[in-house]
This record gives structure tokens, sequence and C-alpha cells, in this order.
């Protein structure tokens, strides 16, 4: 196989044989004697001869040289006793640089010829070394994507760097071109980008260091995070397995209870029904005795007789059975039915809280900030708003959900929580995490804001934004403001009757946004959330109105 190989890689590229009375011409290609001189006799009209296989032309024509070396070869090629190639000088892998001269598959490259532009097998260099051709030609290591290396308008090799152009150029490019530029040879350059890459890959190893690191936390944060959920529902399981037992316990106490009772019950009434029966015979007996002794025509002996016999004894009084109420344990049901119900429901509140402390669950990973309306939705609230905190002046509807200025007070109880000289409300529901809800307010004036829950419910200071506890975004007909501890920001940004609002509670992000076909962020708060916000509404004037929207 490596002799057929050969053979087929040293045809004359003319006759497609074995060269007979091989000659080299200076390009370094070797043809048959007789081939060369009959193409080029053929090509001497403009004294311009060229290489059939490089097509490198000379002028005028060259001397033929015979290659002694390379016809010795032939020979032992024709004659099988050529051995095979060493290993590593035959195909050429992956990362070699193939021999440009070889046809089919390639030998690994040796040498490249700075002059030829070629890069040689071993096999293909030999006419380098034996002919004084080639004395001048330059060798150097395998150079791959040679032709790359040479300037494309001079042809030249390209040994200067140009450091106003950032290129390479070649001697004459350095003359013309490139004249009175920064000019430096490619050597020096590389040594100026070796020093380069070396700060280059202190940085990169740094950098690889440092990103080792935060794997190596993130590796740490996944086991604690898997070994809290795992402890979690271990612990949730318990909890519930206890509350469950505590049901189940009182599900038997309250059995045996009733039947317990339903036995006492029924030994009361079944002595009571049996007496009542004893009596029924004794007076049945006494009834038939009386009837017997009505027949007796002996005077004397019936009146001996109905004095005995008329005597009754005490009856037992049954009147009650027709007072009393037989209810039985017909209560035991509503009560306990009553009490299901008020468990459902702080188990339905309270199942909320613990949905959302999981939700809230948040590692050490910055979450990117959602961009669409959509991608807030995901975070998207219930809010409903807190009867116990509304001033008396604003009427609560639609499921607690909107407020409106009244011009009469509203009856509300008394309530510690309630404000008293600002026309606001707070929502029922405390906020953390990340959450996002939508305001649709009226004409006139609201302000949205977030709030702490002990903000002041009396004085000035207890308004949205009047505080160092609140955050409210004032929006007008014509214009917005931000006001945060009594300081007041104007701020511009297309008007729109529905406002967004995005929390990012571990963040320590607030951003308000207007709401139209697109979403406009209005004004972003960077701070620290000490405590638990709730949403707020104010509203200034009388029959202007804002509620919480309810999002899908």
């Amino acid at each position: 196989m490596a002799l057929q190989l050969y053979k087929e890689r040293l045809c004359c590229s003319i006759c497609l044989d074995l060269p007979k009375d091989p000659v080299t011409i200076p390009c370094g290609h070797s043809y048959c004697v007789s081939c060369i001189k009959s193409r080029w006799d053929k090509e001497g009209q403009d004294e311009i001869y060229s290489c059939p296989h490089c097509k490198q032309t000379f002028a005028p024509r060259p001397v033929l040289v015979k290659s002694a070396m390379f016809a010795d070869f032939v020979e032992a090629l024709k004659e099988g006793s050529l051995e095979a190639a060493p290993a590593d000088h035959c195909c050429s892998k992956l990362g070699d640089v193939g021999c440009d001269f070889c046809t089919g598959s390639k030998l690994k490259a040796l040498k490249s010829c700075l002059v030829c532009q070629v890069s040689y097998c071993e096999l293909h260099l030999q006419p380098h070394y034996k002919s004084a051709a080639f004395e001048k030609h330059k060798l150097v290591e395998p150079l791959e994507n040679l032709q790359e290396k040479f300037c494309s308008i001079h042809d030249e090799v390209m040994k200067i760097f140009c450091r106003s152009d950032q290129q390479t150029i070649c001697i004459l490019c350095s003359m013309d071109a490139h004249k009175d530029h920064d000019l430096v040879s490619t050597s020096a350059e590389r040594n100026k980008k070796q020093m380069e890459l070396r700060v280059s890959r202190e940085k990169i190893q740094m950098r690889i260091q440092q990103k080792e690191k935060d794997v190596k936390v993130l590796r740490q944060e996944m086991e604690t995070i898997s070994h809290s959920a795992d402890k979690a529902v271990k612990d949730s399981e318990k909890v519930l397995a206890e509350l469950i037992c505590f049901i189940e316990k009182r599900s038997s106490a309250l059995k045996e209870q009733i039947r317990s009772k339903q036995k006492a019950e029924i030994s009361r009434v079944r002595k009571l029904k049996e007496k009542l029966e004893q009596e029924i015979t004794e007076l049945q007996v006494k009834d038939a005795e009386l009837e017997q002794l009505s027949h007796t025509d002996d005077h004397i002996q019936f009146v001996h007789k109905y004095l005995v016999l008329s005597h009754l004894s005490e009856s037992t009084d049954s009147l009650f059975l027709n007072i009393q109420p037989l209810t039985y344990f017909d209560d035991v049901t509503v009560t306990l039915s009553e009490t299901r119900d008020r468990l459902q429901d702080i188990l339905n509140e309270d199942w909320l809280k613990i949905s959302q402390k999981v939700i809230e669950v948040d590692v050490l990973l910055p979450h990117p900030e959602p961009e669409t309306r959509e991608e807030f939705l995901q975070y998207s609230r219930q809010i409903t708003l807190d009867p116990n905190t509304v001033n008396a002046q604003l009427s609560l509807s639609v499921g607690n959900r909107k407020a409106t200025v009244m011009r009469e007070k509203q009856l509300y109880s008394s309530h510690p929580d309630r404000f008293t000289d600002w026309l606001q409300v707070l929502s029922r529901q405390s906020l953390t995490g990340r959450c996002y809800w939508e305001v649709q307010r009226s004409s006139g004036g609201v302000s949205v804001a977030v709030t702490y829950h002990d903000i002041s419910r009396t004085g000035n200071e207890s308004g949205f934004g009047n505080n160092d506890k609140s955050w409210a975004l004032g929006c007008f007909d014509l214009s917005y403001y931000f006001r945060h501890n009594n300081m007041r920001t104007v701020l511009s940004g297309p008007q729109s009757s529905k406002i967004g609002v995005f929390l990012d509670h571990k963040a320590g992000t607030l951003s308000f946004y207007s709401i139209s076909d697109t979403m406009t962020l209005l004004h972003k708060v960077h701070t620290t959330f000490t405590q638990p916000l709730y949403a707020g509404i104010l509203i200034y004037w009388a029959g202007d109105s804002a509620e919480l929207c309810e999002l899908k």
C-alpha cells in the first residue's frame, strides 16, 4: 500500500507515469525530461515558461538539471525494493501540516519552504537537499496555512508588523502604503504580545480560580438547598402527622364520649321503660280484678274488695316526655361542623402563608429582573384592602379591592390601625420576596405606595411618603412625583391610568411602572427593607377612586 502511494505521488503530472530520466525545475517539481521539453517547446513563443503543477513562471528558459537521486528512487520503486515509509511520516493526522505536493492522502510535512511557499514531506523535500538550484531556498518548520504568511500584493513574507494599522506586512509594504507608520519586526511584536499574553493568562487564571471558588460555593449551596428541603419535608410530615394524630385522638375521644353517653342514656331510658312496663302490667291486673269485681252480686263482698283494689300505687310521672325537646346528638354534629369550618378557614389562610414561604425561598444567585409584563405577572399577588386600616372617608367595594373618597364618613368600628388624617388604606396581606401588583386609578390624584405596618396612623407624618417607613408614587393628571422621608422628586413619564409596582424585598428594589400598551419605568428605589411591606393607596379628592387590579 505504501509503495503504491509513493508511485501515485511521484508520477509525472504531464504523462501521469513514473518519470523517465527525471529532471527538476527551479520550483522543485520533477518531470520526465522529454515531457517538460515538449511542453516548454510549445510555450517558447513568448519566452515565458511555467511549471505545469504550481504554475510558477520562469524567464529565460531554465536549464534542466537531472536528478540522479530521484532517478534512483524511481528505479527502486519500479523494482519494488523500496521499504515502506516510517509510520510517523506516512499520512498526516489532525493537527499535522500536510504535504502540499502530495495528491490524494497527504503525508506529514517535514519542512515548509518560504521561497516555494509550499510544505514538503520527507520524500518531496529531497530535491531541496540535493539540488544546487534550491541552495537559496529557506526551509523552516512546517507552517499551517503557509500562503497566509505571504503578502497578497507583493508575494513576500510578512516579517513586519504595523502597529498603526495592527496588521502584518512585507518589506515592500513598509516602504509604500505603510510608510511613516509605527513599524516593528514581527518578532519584536511577538515579544510584546508575549508579555501581554502572560498578563492575560494571569488574569484568566485568576478568573478561573475565582470561578472555581464560585462553583464550590454553588455546589455547597445546592447541598444546603437539598438538605434544607429534605429537612422541611421531614419536619412538615412530622408536624402534619402530629396534627393528624391530634385529630385522630380527639376523634377517638369524641367517639368514646358519645358512645359512653349513648350507653348511659339508653340505660336510663331502659330502666324507665321497664318501670313503665311493670306498672302497665300491674295496672292491667288491677283493671282485670276490678272488672271481675264489677260483676259480683254480693254487696258486702264488693265493698270490702273495692276498698282493697281501688288503692293504686304511685304512678311514674311521664308528662315530661311530651315537654322535653328530644335533640339527641344532633347538636354535637352541628358544633363539630362549625369547628371544622373554622379550622378549614384557619388552615386555608395559614396554608397561603406557608405556601408563600416556600415561594419566597431564595438562594444567593441574583435573579434577572423581569422585562415584559408577562414576566412581571409571574410574580403577581392577589391583594385586598384591610377594612381595619381604611380612613372613615373612604368606601371599600369590589371585594375590598376598590377605595372611593365619599363626602360623608362611613360607619366603621373603632380600630387602632385606622388612619385618621389621610385618606389612605393598607393591604391586608404583607409583602415579602418578589411581588407584583397593579393599581387602576381614576382621574384626579392618587398615591400608590408601600409601607411598613408600624407607620403612624395619625398626624401629618402618617401620610405615605412623609416618613422613612413608606415610599409613594404620586399620580396626577399631568405629572408624577416620588416621595420618601418627606423628600419630593418630580418625575416624567407617559400618563396612564394604570400603575404597576414590582417589589424585590430581598434585593431591596422597588419599581413603579406606567402601563399602557407597554411598560415604562417611572422610578426605581434601591434600599434595604428591614420589615415586611404592605401595599398602600392614598386618594386626594372626593369622588376619586383607586382599585387593586385582579391579575390572572
